[in-house]
């Protein structure tokens, strides 16, 4: 009878643990996913947003005081002409919102880039027309009156008059693929400066301006692709094929780059007089309230000097008005960052050690310094020419910490997030007189609020209630902050994750997860943190016996300048230090296996992975890279240079990388890797291994085949971190 009564409790407890515990399956599969408010288009009342409703059959107007829905701007049920649509994907409002074009049928280039089936919809007359017939379109653009739309294909700029019956024109010919393209970035441009449309229109629509490269030159990449599943390639049923593209590696040339402008009614394309070197970059161009002002922001190669030039798109003059000059690198939320207001621009600076916001007038003259302090500015909202007040959020309370604040024109900082702790997000109304406000902390998946502009809360439109409940009938573990110096007197941020009935007394194995690369940031009070959301991955490793940790070391974000560029000319020396010192760190505490902890990381962290595990303190009994870069030598020019140079200015630092570190790795690793990776070639793998054979290192490697750099689609997910699990498991026996 005990026998029995021991077997019911152990049956129980089973059932008990199955019915209470995360599943990997339902964890790939975003059973657990948040809600969140997407897609929101501040109208011009500043009293009201738009929005794609889910489906993607309308758009609805929604009131930025109550959430409620106060209309419906486009509805695919209810167009009077006979284009009839299904769904559409996205949207873009004209200026003055009497039209809208629609996004239909899109497919994803690059990481920003796509191509799609654009129609306009006039709103009073709810009649739908192609905005082009003749192949899909690029990143279409409304002219500021509204009264036309610029749109890139086959590498040449277009333009629609609605005015003249939509008549089409095409505004540049030299357009040709792998050589030359007019508007849109090239592959490196378009990654490493996060954007994918390179013109602009000037404020009265008598001209329009672009970037125009030059990527003949620039050498070709290739990798193979085949059939496959999910989707199935059936064109390479037979013989595989290839994706073949230009890809600058480190220290090859890049294309050259030039900025040109076209009169609209003479038809006369000019070339601006930049003084640019031929390796130079220009990461955007700008139009001012002034038809007659062009800004454009250019970087030497080493991206150590940002010019910002005022151009006369006539008479192609260009005039050199703000230099920003830094002793390693210009990172690149300065140009992804920047803004034009009214007579003027907000850049955004470390000069102080500390990003802040400088308002500067056409110029180049620096009115004020809107915002200041030993902390980060971490977006730009808007600013209130009017008032003079400057809207933005930062992490002045704590490095781990983001809140939302308005300074006024004196300079005084009001808080307006109401929160204690956590992260917040905002998106401000025209006008800047309300903002919806989307805010989570390390245990809380997001509250998403509408506010106005003193911070007081109005409405909530999501709080992911259901989402808590389900979590909530769930054991799962403590998560929480720690801090530790090393020896070298750094001190070092991490969070950790506990199994669910953590005994202090016993010794667990760790599993420890990083990103390191520059300006990043993982330890962050925020839903965010950590995998899939809320820590899910690491409480389903915590659920099977394991302590998750993070810890960002040197070269990370969100502590200054100095801490962050410390890492400069010598990546994955410091980070993988730091990432052994955390090991040692834990392995010093009582509850810890030091015997049993295991490191893994994706792209950088991969790369900063087989850094630490080849350190030269073996402490990682295990490890996975997925996706990592394994020399630097073989990525792109503009990421590697921004904070390495060229191989041949600093070949010292290239040369100490995983591939040279070979020899010295300790603990059993696991390698994965997408077969059409167009990030991180699989060729760094490839040579890594031949590298591992050679110095005669056991490993296993996994490939995923006609994966990207996200490693996703059908089983993949679920396949891929079900092997980085077993591979942690293994470590345990």
């Amino acid at each position: 009878m005990k026998h029995l009564t021991a077997l019911l409790a152990l049956l129980c407890a089973a059932l008990f643990a199955k019915a209470d515990g995360l599943s990997l399956k339902d964890l790939t599969s975003g059973v657990y996913s948040q809600k969140g408010i997407h897609g929101v288009t501040p109208l011009l009342d500043g009293e009201s947003y738009s929005q794609l409703a889910p489906g993607g059959k309308q758009i609805v107007v929604r009131s930025f005081r109550t959430g409620q829905q106060t209309g419906v701007l486009f509805d695919v049920d209810n167009v009077k002409n006979r284009v009839k649509l299904d769904r559409i994907d996205g949207y873009q409002m004209s200026p003055d919102e009497k039209n809208i074009l629609v996004q239909t049928e899109t497919r994803s280039i690059y990481r920003h880039s796509k191509t799609a089936e654009y129609y306009i919809y006039n709103v009073k007359n709810r009649t739908l027309a192609h905005l082009s017939e003749g192949g899909p379109q690029e990143q279409p653009l409304w002219s500021r009156d509204g009264t036309m739309v610029a749109f890139v294909r086959g590498g040449n700029l277009f333009l629609v008059k609605l005015l003249f019956n939509n008549s089409e024109s095409q505004v540049t010919k030299d357009g040709e693929f792998n050589k030359i393209i007019n508007g849109k970035p090239d592959w490196v441009n378009e990654e490493e400066f996060s954007f994918a449309r390179a013109f602009d229109f000037n404020e009265d629509g008598t001209m329009l301006a672009w970037i125009r490269y030059d990527e003949t030159d620039v050498p070709m990449f290739s990798f193979p692709l085949y059939k496959g599943m999910s989707p199935e390639r059936q064109e390479y049923a037979d013989y595989p094929g290839s994706f073949d593209y230009k890809y600058p590696v480190a220290g090859a040339k890049n294309s050259v780059v030039s900025v040109h402008s076209f009169d609209i009614k003479s038809r006369v394309i000019r070339k601006m007089q930049l003084p640019i070197s031929s390796d130079g970059y220009v990461p955007r161009i700008f139009f001012t309230d002034d038809a007659e002002k062009l800004l454009i922001l250019t970087l030497n190669r080493h991206q150590s000097q940002l010019d910002i030039y005022l151009a006369n798109p006539r008479s192609t003059e260009c005039r050199l008005i703000v230099r920003e000059q830094a002793e390693c690198y210009v990172p690149e939320e300065t140009v992804t960052s920047f803004r034009t207001v009214a007579g003027g621009f907000v850049l955004t600076s470390e000069r102080s050690g500390y990003k802040h916001l400088y308002l500067y007038d056409l110029n180049g003259t620096l009115r004020r310094q809107l915002t200041s302090g030993n902390f980060e500015v971490k977006a730009f909202y808007g600013y209130d020419t009017k008032s003079g007040s400057t809207f933005f959020a930062s992490n002045q309370e704590s490095p781990m910490r983001r809140s939302v604040y308005k300074s006024d024109s004196k300079g005084k900082i009001t808080r307006l997030s109401t929160s204690e702790g956590g992260t917040n997000n905002a998106i401000f109304s025209t006008g800047l007189r309300y903002y919806m406000n989307t805010w989570s902390d390390l245990n809380t998946p997001s509250v998403t609020t509408l506010c106005d502009a003193s911070g007081k809360t109005l409405c909530t439109l999501e709080d992911n209630a259901a989402l808590r409940q389900k979590l909530g009938a769930l054991r799962l573990g403590e998560r929480k902050f720690f801090s530790f110096t090393t020896p070298e007197g750094i001190q070092l941020n991490g969070f950790m994750v506990l199994p669910p009935n953590f005994n202090p007394s016993q010794k667990y194995p760790v599993v420890m997860h990083q990103y390191s690369g520059p300006g990043s940031q993982q330890v962050v009070d925020s839903w965010n943190a950590g995998n899939m959301g809320g820590c899910l991955y690491e409480q389903y490793l915590a659920q099977e016996g394991f302590i998750s940790v993070c810890v960002d070391g040197r070269g990370t974000g969100g502590r200054g300048r100095d801490f962050e560029q410390s890492t400069y000319l010598k990546l994955g020396q410091l980070e993988s230090h730091d990432q052994v010192e955390a090991a040692v760190w834990l392995g010093q505490q009582p509850y810890v296996d030091k015997n049993r902890i295991a490191i893994w990381g994706w792209s950088y962290g991969g790369f900063n992975t087989l850094m630490s595990m080849s350190e030269g303190r073996p402490v990682f009994a295990a490890g996975v890279a997925v996706a990592a870069p394994t020399s630097w030598r073989y990525y792109d020019t503009v990421y590697t240079e921004r904070f390495m140079q060229t191989p041949r200015e600093n070949g010292t630092g290239y040369d100490d990388c995983p591939i040279s570190r070979a020899s010295r790795l300790s603990g059993k690793l696991l390698l994965i890797h997408g077969l059409a990776d167009d990030n991180v070639h699989f060729r760094g793998a490839a040579e890594y291994t031949e590298a591992l054979v050679q110095a005669d290192k056991d490993f296993r490697l996994l490939a995923y085949t006609n994966r990207n750099h996200g490693i996703y689609g059908g089983n993949t997910r679920y396949h891929l971190f079900r092997q980085i699990t077993q591979h942690f498991k293994e470590m345990t026996k």
